[in-house]
């Protein structure tokens, strides 16, 4: 089975990312899935807040806008490495514009993200279509595991 590494680290912010090891499962599942060429890899989700991004976003992609995730894929045959930089502030603004929890829109723009590395694209409406079904099934895949070891411990 492949070794992928997954890091989760703050950049002044405060965010609870709650069932870690289950994420973390979820998306080592996805990379297999949907990136069967890889073999190895570290990734980095860099939780943040919109002015950093936003910096980012203004110095490497030059879109002086406001984003919920900028994905860099730095990726060398067969090892795959990334950051994920996403806006806790964004994610929460977005789980209230669309009626969902503020985790369940964080682990959505992380699987988003890593779907990002696998190569997925988002631009066209089609893309962007096969991408939200993807997100949407594992993110069931990581609410199965959470409702699993709810009942277990019920």
């Amino acid at each position: 089975m492949p070794a992928f590494k997954i890091n989760f680290f703050l950049q002044s912010v405060s965010v609870s990312l709650r069932h870690r090891k289950k994420l973390k499962s979820v998306l080592t599942q996805l990379i297999n899935q949907e990136k069967k060429s890889f073999f190895s890899g570290e990734i980095n989700v860099v939780f943040c807040n919109d002015d950093y991004l936003l910096g980012l976003n203004t110095q490497f992609l030059k879109h002086d806008t406001l984003t919920d995730i900028i994905t860099f894929d730095y990726s060398d045959g067969n090892n795959l490495m990334g950051d994920i930089f996403i806006s806790v502030e964004r994610v929460r603004d977005n789980a209230n514009t669309f009626s969902q929890s503020s985790s369940k829109e964080l682990y959505r723009v992380i699987i988003h993200g890593f779907l990002h590395l696998c190569g997925y694209k988002d631009k066209a409406k089609e893309a962007k279509r096969i991408m939200t079904h993807k997100e949407d099934f594992y993110l069931e895949d990581l609410e199965k595991l959470i409702n699993q070891s709810n009942e277990k411990n019920n």
